[in-house]
């Protein structure tokens, strides 16, 4: 008989009672006014999502980060939503080593562009996205800057043909803009591009930032009317927080003059210890400022799941006065992508496309509010098959269980090995266990004396495994129905 996979999860419900969860739909009266459908923190748990009214999970993978220039979109928007996926990440970017991008900006005749032309296409596709994801309840969460965009180290090449370029625009000059015509030297966390040091309280470079405003109106004039879109203000930046609140802020006065809620926030380029990291700390602690929060460095590959998990609660238990959404947005592993060097292979312990299925699964049973695999271009599961049928997995596991419902307690368990199973619970009514693999817990129900309905799901083929009726009112014994591989 063949085995199942190594990972699996076990859902526990109280059949005698009624399961219907407290709070997982709000009267009428809690959603009124002209912000009624458009993303929001859930007002019955605020470290969750709402839609069109409706507390929502988002469960995400897709194979480029710049979604809206594919020229396959909607087909791969329909598959995400055959699956149960709802979410993507669309970074503003365009770069030239795919052959299909466009820049956002006319090219005149002479091969320059002009800053104060746009070109029409971009923007029609950025229109499409919206509309195509609007029309399937998909969330967007955009990123406005990307700082590899803007580089041309590691061989990126995406400097260089830039259209903010000096060389490439009859804008301005470099000594007008600051800007040199190349940067190969540095990798972009050394922070030497002062395209990103142009507002007031950094270089207060007027020249270039009136281009960089008017570009973000001009994606705002699209996004701003849309209801599923979040806004993220950099990838990785190590850029000093004040360049991300400028554009938060940017962002949220353009909102208020249009009467529209937005949530934003900002995507650092550390998250390995985010209970002494100072950019993560101060985000955690400004809720009037980081209205949501990406800690998608979390599911790096130099995580540990144990650090993953730690980190997890910690944020919860950090944000707890004022609970927000934790999201991630990257996902990373894939079996195509191994330890390059023997540094990798020591530092980074979990490369591949089975611990990226762990990593997606454990930020949902930790408690966060979205998670999404990386590209499959690079180092992510994308929207492969083993993505697909992850996503499938977790809605299987969503019928029987909103995470709402739930909240980590990992203090239930005993006698098991450490870091290979985890717990997310209503104590008495509902238990989710993630097994990383093969092996035994002991749960904790004393005082709850029940029948349960436990299910086995396979979060590698999204299948169901065997269900059985068990009662206890003390501490039972689970075993996983094989060993794993």
């Amino acid at each position: 008989m063949k085995k199942l996979s190594v990972f699996v999860l076990i859902v526990l419900l109280v059949s005698c009672a009624n399961n219907k969860a407290n709070g997982t739909k709000s009267s009428n009266s809690a959603f009124q006014g002209r912000n009624i459908n458009r993303i929001k923190p859930f007002s019955g748990d605020r470290y969750y999502w709402q839609y069109k009214g409706e507390p929502v999970l988002l469960l995400g993978g897709s194979k480029d980060d710049n979604l809206f220039q594919i020229p396959d979109l909607k087909k791969h928007l329909d598959l995400l939503a055959s699956v149960g996926g709802n979410y993507i990440r669309n970074t503003m970017s365009s770069r030239k080593d795919k052959g299909f991008e466009v820049y956002p900006f006319r090219r005149l005749p002479n091969g320059k562009y002009d800053l104060n032309q746009w070109n029409d296409e971009y923007w029609r596709r950025f229109q499409n996205l919206l509309k195509w994801t609007g029309q399937r309840d998909i969330i967007v969460q955009i990123e406005v800057w990307d700082r590899f965009d803007y580089t041309d180290a590691r061989k990126l090449d995406n400097w260089r043909p830039n259209p903010y370029n000096p060389a490439n625009n009859i804008n301005y000059t470099t000594a007008e803009s600051r800007l040199v015509t190349s940067y190969p030297k540095y990798h972009p966390s050394a922070d030497k591009q002062p395209f990103f040091h142009t507002i007031p309280a950094m270089d207060d470079n007027t020249v270039l930032r009136r281009y960089q405003e008017a570009f973000v109106d001009k994606m705002l004039s699209y996004s701003l009317p849309c209801g599923n879109v979040l806004y993220c203000m950099d990838n990785e930046t190590s850029t000093p927080p004040i360049w991300g609140q400028y554009w938060m802020k940017y962002i949220e006065k353009r909102a208020a003059e249009l009467g529209v809620d937005v949530y934003v926030t900002d995507m650092f380029d550390v998250g390995w210890e985010l209970d002494t990291e100072e950019k993560f700390l101060l985000s955690f602690d400004n809720p009037d400022v980081y209205t949501f929060l990406d800690i998608s460095q979390n599911t790096a590959n130099k995580n540990t799941f144990k650090k993953q998990w730690q980190n997890i609660l910690f944020v919860r238990n950090r944000i707890k006065k004022t609970p927000r959404p934790i999201n991630n947005t990257k996902n990373y592993g894939a079996d195509e992508y191994p330890p390059r060097s023997n540094y990798q292979k020591r530092v980074y312990r979990r490369w591949g496309t089975v611990s990226a299925v762990q990593r997606y699964v454990l930020n949902v049973i930790g408690g966060c509010a979205s998670t999404r695999f990386h590209r499959n271009q690079s180092n992510g599961l994308g929207l492969t098959k083993p993505a697909q049928s992850c996503i499938k997995a977790v809605r299987k596991l969503e019928s029987l269980v909103k995470m709402w419902e739930v909240t980590p307690r990992n203090d239930l368990l005993t006698d098991y090995e450490d870091s290979k199973v985890f717990l997310t619970a209503d104590p008495g009514r509902k238990y989710v266990l993630y097994f990383m693999q093969g092996g035994s817990v002991k749960l904790n129900l004393l005082g709850h004396k029940h029948y349960y309905n436990l299910r086995w799901i396979n979060v590698m083929d999204g299948k169901w495994g065997r269900k059985y009726i068990v009662f206890r009112g003390g501490t039972v014994y689970i075993s996983t129905p094989d060993d794993g591989v």
